[in-house]
C-alpha cells in the first residue's frame, strides 16, 4: 500500500474519496504531517508556497467535525493569521470544500453537520460580532489583535472555552516582532481558559526551525506556586523535502534615447512592464511603497483604452481590494501592482510571472513574493527583479542568488518587551482579579517572558498602578489597583476601554476615511499628514482613479471623481 493511501486512510472514507478526486494525491508535507496531527502533536510545518500547507492543517479538523468526533455548536478550531485580507480568503477557500463535501455525503446518503466558518477582525460589523457570541462558529478565523480583544471581554472568552486546534498561519510574519509576543501571550492565556489544545504553525520561509518551535510551544507549568517547574512543550518540526524551482532574471531597462526622458528610469521601466504584461495572462508587480504602487499603476495605464493594471495596497478599502483580486483570478484583469498586501498567501489564481520593482527588504519577503507565481505543486515560479539604481542592481543580484539557495535570514523572537507586558497585564486583570504571584508565574510560561525578572514585573505593575501619574503624561494615569494586603491586582474602571483603543502593537498612525460624496461608500484610507496639507478642490490618484476633495471633516474626506489628467498619489 502506498504512503499516500496510508495517510488518507486515517480520514473518513468519503473525505478521502473527495480529496483524491478533487485535489489529487497528497504532497510530501501532507503525508508527513497528517499522522502527527492525528496523534495530537504540536507542529511547525514548513514547505514551499503551493504545497498545500493550509489544507494540511485544516483537513484533520474538518474530518473530526464531519465525523462527529468533535461536537458542533461551539468553536473547536481557531485560525490566526497576521493579515485580515488573508482571513477572508481562507474563509472563502474553506466554504468551497465544505460545500463539496456536503454534496458528497448527501449523495452517499450520510448526514453532514452544520459547520460554520466566520471571521472576527476589525472589519467585522458589530451585528455580526453579537451574533457570533450567541451562536459561535465551529471554525473561527481571526488576527492576533482580535484574539487579544476576545480574551479581554467576558463575551469573547465565552466562545473560546472548547478549542481543540489552533492554526498559526504565516508565522514568519510575526515571530521576530513584538506582534509575535502579543500573539503568543494570548495563545498561552487561552490554555488557562480552554485547556491544552493542539498548536499547528505554518510557514514557507522561516529559520532557525528549532528556535521558532520553542517560541510556538511555550512552557507548561507543574507544581505549586513558589516551586513551579517550567517544561517546554514539545513541538515537532515537519519539513518538506520538495525543492521549489525558480526561473529568475535580474533586469535593468536601457535608458531611453528621447532627450526629455534620458535621465528617468521610470519610462523605460514602464515600457518593459507593459511588454511583460502583454505576453502573460496574469502578472503581479510588487513595489516597496504605496506611492510607487500608485505611480506605476498610473503610468502603465496611461494611453490604454481601459486599465490593464489595478493598484492593491493597504490604503484601499477591503471591498476594492477584494474586487481587484476577483478580477485577476477571473481573467478580467491583466495585472496587479501591489505592496506587501499580496505578499502572503491570498488566492488570486494562477500567475504567469511576478515582477519585483526594487529589491524587497528581506530574502524571506522576496521568496514569498516570487513564490506567488507557479503556486501549484511542482510548478516553476517565474520572477523578474527590476532594480532602479546601481546599488539596487547589486542588491538584486545578491537577492536572486539567495532566493535560489533558499538562504533565508534568521528570525529571533523579541525577549521581554515591557510595553507588550503592560498591555497583557491590563487585559488579564480586566476580566478577573489575579493573585500577583500567580500572575507573574503565568506570564513566565510564554517563551518571550520565561526569564522575566520579578524586578521588571514589579516596575511595570507599579507604573500601571499610577506610580508616575504625577508626570503629566496622560498615558501614565492609573489603570490597575494593587491590594498589597491580599496580594491581588485588578483593573480600574475604564482600563479596558483604554486597551481597546490602543491598537495592540501595531504602530499608531492617524488615518481619515475616504468616502464617496454621493453614496458615502468607503473607498479607502488617507494618511493624516496628507489630509492636513490638503485643501478642498485638490485632486489626487488612488486605485486607478483620480479623486477631487469636496469636504474634509474630523474623520472623513469626501470626494468625487476628478479630472482624469495626472495627479499625485496621497502618500
Amino acid at each position: 500500500m502506498s504512503t499516500s493511501r496510508v495517510s488518507l486512510s486515517q480520514f473518513h472514507p468519503l473525505i478521502a474519496k473527495w480529496f483524491v478526486e478533487q485535489v489529487g494525491q497528497p504532497t510530501d508535507i501532507q503525508e508527513q504531517a497528517w499522522p502527527k496531527i492525528a496523534a495530537g502533536e504540536h507542529l511547525l510545518i514548513t514547505a514551499p508556497t503551493g504545497s498545500g500547507k493550509t489544507l494540511t492543517a485544516f483537513l484533520w479538523a474538518l474530518d473530526r467535525l464531519i465525523s462527529g468526533k468533535w461536537t458542533t455548536g461551539h468553536t473547536s478550531v481557531l485560525y490566526i493569521s497576521p493579515l485580515r485580507a488573508l482571513n477572508y480568503d481562507i474563509q472563502r477557500n474553506l466554504l468551497g470544500p465544505l460545500a463539496e463535501l456536503r454534496r458528497v455525503f448527501k449523495e452517499a446518503g450520510q448526514a453532514f453537520p452544520d459547520i460554520r466558518v466566520l471571521t472576527r477582525s476589525g472589519d467585522t460589523p458589530q451585528s455580526d460580532r453579537r451574533q457570533m457570541l450567541r451562536h459561535p462558529p465551529e471554525i473561527l478565523i481571526s488576527t492576533p489583535e482580535s484574539l487579544n480583544l476576545l480574551l479581554s471581554s467576558l463575551g469573547g472568552r465565552s466562545i473560546l472555552t472548547n478549542i481543540a486546534t489552533m492554526i498559526l498561519d504565516e508565522i514568519h510574519a510575526v515571530v521576530g516582532t513584538k506582534r509575535g509576543v502579543y500573539l503568543m501571550t494570548a495563545v498561552d492565556r487561552l490554555v488557562r481558559l480552554s485547556g491544552e489544545f493542539q498548536r499547528i504553525a505554518l510557514s514557507a520561509t522561516i529559520r532557525p526551525l528549532e528556535k521558532v518551535a520553542e517560541f510556538i510551544g511555550g512552557y507548561t507549568m507543574t507544581g505549586k506556586s513558589g516551586g513551579l517547574r517550567y517544561t517546554p512543550r514539545p513541538v515537532s518540526i515537519v519539513r518538506s523535502a520538495a525543492q521549489k524551482k525558480y526561473d529568475l532574471a535580474v533586469r535593468f531597462p536601457p535608458r531611453t534615447a528621447a532627450p526629455e526622458a534620458r535621465d528617468s528610469v521610470w519610462d523605460p521601466l514602464v515600457e518593459e512592464l507593459k511588454k511583460i504584461i502583454a505576453r502573460n495572462r496574469s502578472t503581479l508587480i510588487f513595489t516597496n511603497s504605496r506611492r510607487l504602487c500608485e505611480m506605476l499603476t498610473l503610468m502603465i495605464n496611461r494611453g490604454e483604452e481601459e486599465p490593464v493594471a489595478y493598484a492593491h495596497h493597504g490604503s484601499l478599502s477591503l471591498e476594492i481590494r477584494a474586487e481587484v483580486e476577483r478580477k485577476l483570478k477571473a481573467g478580467e484583469l491583466r495585472a496587479i501592482v501591489a505592496t506587501h498586501s499580496l505578499e502572503l498567501g491570498i488566492d488570486i489564481g494562477a500567475l504567469d510571472e511576478v515582477v519585483l520593482v526594487q529589491s524587497p527588504f528581506s530574502v524571506s519577503s522576496a521568496v514569498q513574493r516570487v513564490g506567488r507565481a507557479g503556486h501549484r505543486v511542482g510548478q516553476i515560479s517565474r520572477g523578474s527583479l527590476f532594480p532602479t539604481h546601481p546599488k539596487d542592481l547589486l542588491e538584486a543580484a545578491v537577492l536572486a542568488r539567495e532566493i535560489l539557495d533558499q538562504d533565508i535570514e534568521a528570525f529571533n523572537p523579541v525577549i521581554c518587551p515591557l510595553d507588550v507586558l503592560a498591555q497583557e497585564i491590563v487585559s488579564m486583570v480586566g476580566v478577573e482579579t489575579w493573585n500577583i504571584d500567580d500572575l507573574f508565574e503565568h506570564l513566565r510560561g510564554t517563551y518571550s517572558y520565561r526569564y522575566l525578572s520579578r524586578e521588571q514585573f514589579d516596575l511595570v505593575l507599579n507604573m500601571l498602578a499610577g506610580r508616575y501619574a504625577a508626570s503629566r503624561v496622560r498615558e501614565l494615569k492609573p489603570l490597575i489597583s494593587l491590594d498589597r494586603l491580599d496580594n491581588t491586582v485588578a483593573a480600574r474602571r475604564g482600563a479596558l476601554q483604554v486597551l481597546y483603543l490602543s491598537g495592540g502593537v501595531i504602530p499608531d498612525r492617524g488615518y481619515f476615511h475616504l468616502r464617496h460624496q454621493k453614496t458615502n461608500a468607503r473607498i479607502g484610507e488617507l494618511d493624516e499628514e496628507f489630509v492636513w496639507e490638503a485643501s478642498v478642490g485638490d485632486t489626487f490618484a488612488l486605485g486607478t482613479q483620480n479623486w477631487q476633495i469636496q469636504r474634509i471633516t474630523h474623520n472623513d474626506v469626501l470626494v468625487l471623481p476628478g479630472n482624469p489628467r495626472g495627479a499625485p498619489a496621497p502618500f
